[in-house]
């Protein structure tokens, strides 16, 4: 399948690295529509198709039923048709979306190995990259690795970016943060956090809207004072535990927060302060998927922002 094999290629160039390559293999103990996405060994995503059939995707608003045999896309779980392909023009009069088997499965590839960049990049690739910078820049490679911080250190910092989603093609600014860093921490998360005021530009880049604005949400000041209360006075080294009470309506107000403003045509943004950042989008990262965290310090100076919902939460206990 050309298709599903071009998803590592076009991946590589924006994630920054080059990712292995995507092999594809006949799995007799799977029923002949059905096809498994396996990364390290374990199965990550799922799916059937039907040969010979089109999926015409309900993106969310459609003018009219089709016939044909009602699935999930399977990729983001979109209500779907597996139809004729007779069918495809006039499905996509009715608003669907349509697509062939191979782009459903190609598209399902490019999810399930975007989630999991961080574990597609290995000491390997780090070096490679580092490789590449030091053709341009070895200076800056060689102050750096291995007198100031280990391979391993960088492998892990890198794969911290990539699991929020951030990707790592400007290694040059990337080393130089670290660089500037290393003497404070070899912490990855730390460094990570470092890194990211740096990258600003580039992370913000796809959130703005037409008119150049960034639409964000904020957390009300009195949750955000508590948030940062609970964070800040814990002890080093020890897990943070809010109230249960307070947790479940935090979430179920984030939550619906991204739905409100999703419903408006605009991305789930949500801007903290940098003291609670990193523990929020760690929280919000499995569950409520689309929602991007930043801190104020991540926001270049010169953005337009606009604050359009802002989320309260209460102690239920």
């Amino acid at each position: 399948m050309p298709r599903v094999k071009g998803v590592r290629k076009k991946l590589s160039a924006e994630l920054g690295f080059l990712v292995q390559p995507v092999r594809i293999r006949d799995a007799l103990n799977l029923d002949p529509d059905v096809y498994h996405i396996v990364l390290n060994g374990v199965v990550r995503g799922k799916g059937d198709i039907k040969a010979g059939s089109e999926l015409a995707i309900n993106p969310g608003k459609v003018y009219g039923q089709l016939e044909g045999i009602p699935t999930k896309e399977p990729a983001f779980g979109l209500d779907a048709v597996w139809i004729d392909p007779s069918q495809r023009d006039y499905a996509r009069t009715l608003g669907y979306t349509v697509v062939d088997p191979a782009t459903a499965i190609a598209t399902h590839l490019n999810k399930v190995l975007r989630e999991n960049a961080s574990e597609l990049l290995s000491h390997d690739e780090t070096q490679q990259l580092l490789d590449k910078l030091a053709q341009k820049s070895p200076k800056l490679v060689e102050d750096l690795v291995p007198g100031k911080m280990a391979l391993g250190v960088i492998t892990r910092t890198l794969q911290h970016l990539l699991n929020e989603g951030i990707p790592i093609r400007d290694m040059r600014t990337i080393i130089e943060s670290l660089s500037e860093a290393a003497a404070k921490t070899q912490d990855p998360e730390q460094l990570s956090a470092s890194v990211r005021p740096k990258l600003g530009r580039m992370i913000v880049q796809d959130l703005i809207d037409a008119k150049d604005n960034l639409p964000v949400m904020t957390l009300a000041p009195d949750l955000e004072q508590l948030l940062h209360n609970v964070l800040t006075n814990g002890a080093p080294g020890q897990s943070v535990v809010i109230e249960p009470g307070l947790a479940e309506s935090l979430f179920t107000a984030l939550r619906q927060a991204a739905t409100s403003v999703e419903d408006q045509g605009n991305p789930a943004v949500l801007v903290v302060a940098p003291s609670i950042r990193p523990w929020l989008s760690k929280m919000v990262r499995h569950r409520i998927p689309e929602m991007t965290v930043l801190s104020y310090t991540e926001i270049p100076d010169d953005q337009a922002v606009k604050v359009i919902f802002t989320v309260e939460a209460q102690n239920k206990a």
